[in-house]
This record gives structure tokens, C-alpha cells and sequence, in this order.
């Protein structure tokens, strides 16, 4: 037998592999420090309340013969999917219940979605990126194309309509960045893709933290219908990081090489996914509620001071950044000149607190670092403080 020796292509460490490794090599070596982190985008508040009421009595439906659930539907079952409808319907997008197929993720969507395309589609990812959209294609042996993202263009590439793509993956608001495209920006990827016969795999999975006048959905968007797939993820919304559900919406007239892309993904996860339980889909359904929506408001309130903490610190250092307004990403340009991982090192050693090293992200990541807003509130406060004293 063989193995796939696009695997050998891959950076041998996956990013956050390395961080958690240099941290716990630094923290062998000083038991004594208290390191901070504000790295890996994990969440650190409990679910809201409704939510948790609704994962119980799911639970609970299995103990009991006539409530008792087997196999979801692979799509996700209909009350669920009409919550997310109307969900979208409450910012201006128009979707359909029964174009929405419920996952345990954006991130595991957004890399098997490739599936049902060929393998000779040319990617083209944004950079810096999210390893996922680059990995799962290179796995699959797929020519990979760069929209280069810079303090020029404030991290949010434009379309050149002079190179062709098959594939486009877009993330907006933007891991690592924070940068979030507008209506007009959007418009223009949109067109792209039509004017190439491409698909637009768009990532909206910190969606809920957008604050200002931008889109929170690509279908809010004229002619994305016709080339756009959208994920999103409850791992940021509502705390799901450990729980795992999202979402996929594939609207029912989007179609490609004489197929259709919503029959196409049902078949291909029918095959290889068996869906999401029952008691996470009536945790999510709740989080889709009158209740459920206030509560979270709460939690993604928090998140949201954090990020403003972090912002004005970066303001006062007189350090360039994007993000920290509708994403709860801060992006900054390292000081003094260091490189990425230099950065980390220092700011570990130095200040014990854990950040991202932007050239993990590509080669547009080098010299930049991201922090996250997904921390302790007294920890982001002394994480900043120690930055501050540092960085002066």
C-alpha cells in the first residue's frame, strides 16, 4: 500500500501544535510563571442557561422509550434548520429551511466540502489564512493561488479579475485578521466568481460579533445565490467550542458542471456523516430563541470588552492593528521590528503571556501576531497591563 504523499507537502507541526509545545516546554522549565494565554480562539464562558435547560431535556428524551431519538436526519432536523431560517431572516438574508444542513462545525465543513469537487479546481485562499482552507486542499493534491491581504489593502484582499479560480474561500469578519469586508467589497468577490463559473466557500462563523453596517451573511449579497456556500459555526456564538454543532447553507439553485451543489453535499454527507445528536441540536435551536439570543448577547458582550481592552492598549502603544471592533480577533504588526515567532518568544518570556504567531497564517502573517478576546476578563486586564509595561 501507499500513503498520500500530498501529506508530506504539509508543515510538519500544525501551528497550534507548535504553541502548545513551546509553552509547555517554557512552563517545564519555570513551574513558577503565570502565563496568560491569549492564542488559540477558544472559548472560556459557560453555555448560556436556555441552552443548557435544552441540552438536559434532549438528554433526558433518550432515557424515556417514546421520546427516545436513533439516527438524526442527515440534514438536521426541521425545527432546528427553521430557527437558523429565521435567524437569518432577523439581519436581511434570505434563507430556506430546507437549505440548511446542520454539522458539528464550520471548520470540519470547510475543509470536507472539497469532496465533491474535482481535484483539478484551482484554490484561491486569502493570506494570511486559516490553515484549514489550505491543508484539506493540499491533502487532496489541489493547485492552491494567493490574494495577497496587507497593510495596503487594510487585510482585505480585492479580486483580480485578470487570474482565474475555481474555489474561493472567504472569511469574514477574518481569522487571523479581524478585517471585515463591506456590502461593496463583497459585491465585487461576488462577481468574480460569476464572471469565472467559481464557488465561493464563505466562512461566516464570527458573524455574530459584527457591530457596524457589514454584511453578516454572504446571501445578503445580489448574485450570491449563484455562487456562494456559506458556513457557520456555534462555537463563537454561543460558546459551542466543546459542545460542536454549526451549519452549511447551499442554496437550492446553485448548481456547477451540470450538477446540483446542495444534492451533490447531501449525498457526500449521507455517506461519510452520521449527525449531529439530539441533544446538541436542541441546544442549538435554543440558542436561536427570544431567551436564547439574549443570553448569549451577554456572553458575546463580554468577549467584545475584552476586545476593546486589547484595542486600546495597542492604541495608546501606538501599534497598527485591525480587527478588535466586529471580530474578536486583534491583528498587530509586531514591534520593533521582529519577526513573528520572535515576538512569541519574547512576549512568552518576557511578559508570560501566550499570543499567535501571524506566519503561521502565510506569508503575509510574517511580522504580524494575533491575540484573541476569548479570555478571562481579569486575565485580558493583566495580560494587558504586563504588555503595556513592556511594549512602553
Amino acid at each position: 500500500m501507499k500513503i498520500n504523499q500530498h501529506f508530506d507537502e504539509l508543515v510538519p507541526n500544525y501551528l497550534f501544535a507548535e504553541i502548545a509545545k513551546r509553552v509547555r516546554d517554557y512552563q517545564t522549565a519555570h513551574p513558577e510563571k503565570d502565563i496568560i494565554r491569549l492564542g488559540i480562539g477558544d472559548v472560556t464562558l459557560p453555555l448560556a442557561p436556555v441552552v443548557v435547560d435544552a441540552m438536559k431535556k434532549g438528554a433526558d428524551d433518550l432515557s424515556k422509550k417514546e421520546t427516545f431519538k436513533g439516527y438524526p436526519d442527515y440534514e438536521g432536523y426541521e425545527f432546528v434548520r427553521k430557527a437558523i431560517s429565521d435567524y437569518y431572516s432577523s439581519f436581511g438574508a434570505k434563507v430556506d429551511a430546507d437549505e440548511i444542513l446542520i454539522s458539528d462545525g464550520a471548520k470540519s465543513d470547510c475543509g470536507n466540502i472539497c469532496d465533491i469537487f474535482s481535484g483539478d479546481n484551482v484554490v484561491l485562499v486569502t493570506d494570511p489564512v486559516y490553515p484549514v482552507y489550505v491543508d484539506s486542499n493540499i491533502m487532496a493534491g489541489r493547485k492552491i493561488i494567493y490574494a495577497d491581504c496587507n497593510k495596503e489593502n487594510n487585510f482585505k484582499a480585492k479580486p483580480d479579475f485578470s487570474v482565474h479560480a475555481d474555489i474561493i474561500y472567504l472569511c469574514s469578519p477574518n481569522n487571523p485578521t479581524g478585517s471585515a469586508y463591506t456590502k461593496e467589497e463583497l459585491a465585487e468577490w461576488v462577481k468574480y466568481a460569476n464572471e469565472n463559473d467559481a464557488v465561493i466557500l464563505y466562512d461566516s462563523a464570527y458573524e455574530a460579533f459584527i457591530s457596524e453596517e457589514l454584511p453578516r451573511s454572504i446571501f445578503m449579497i445580489e448574485g450570491a445565490r449563484k455562487c456562494a456556500i456559506e458556513f457557520c459555526s456555534l462555537s463563537k456564538t454561543a460558546g459551542f467550542t466543546g459542545t460542536r454543532c454549526g451549519y452549511t447553507v447551499i442554496p437550492k439553485e446553485l448548481e456547477r458542471d451540470g450538477h446540483n451543489i446542495y444534492k451533490l453535499w447531501y449525498r457526500r454527507q449521507a455517506t461519510k456523516f452520521n449527525g449531529v445528536s439530539w441533544p446538541v441540536q436542541c441546544a442549538a435551536a435554543a440558542v436561536f430563541s427570544a431567551e436564547g439570543q439574549e443570553q448569549i448577547k451577554v456572553n458575546l458582550g463580554y468577549y467584545k470588552e475584552n476586545a476593546r481592552i486589547i484595542s486600546q492598549a495597542l492604541d495608546e502603544l501606538g501599534i497598527y492593528y485591525t480587527g478588535g471592533k466586529n471580530s474578536p480577533y486583534i491583528w498587530l504588526e509586531c514591534p520593533k521590528g521582529m519577526s513573528s515567532w520572535e515576538f512569541f518568544d519574547y512576549l512568552l518570556n518576557e511578559a508570560n503571556v501566550v499570543g499567535t504567531p501571524g506566519a503561521g497564517f502565510g506569508k503575509n502573517g510574517e511580522g504580524f501576531f494575533r491575540l484573541t478576546s476569548f479570555g478571562d476578563r481579569d486575565k485580558t486586564i493583566e495580560a494587558v497591563r504586563r504588555i503595556k509595561a513592556l511594549l512602553s
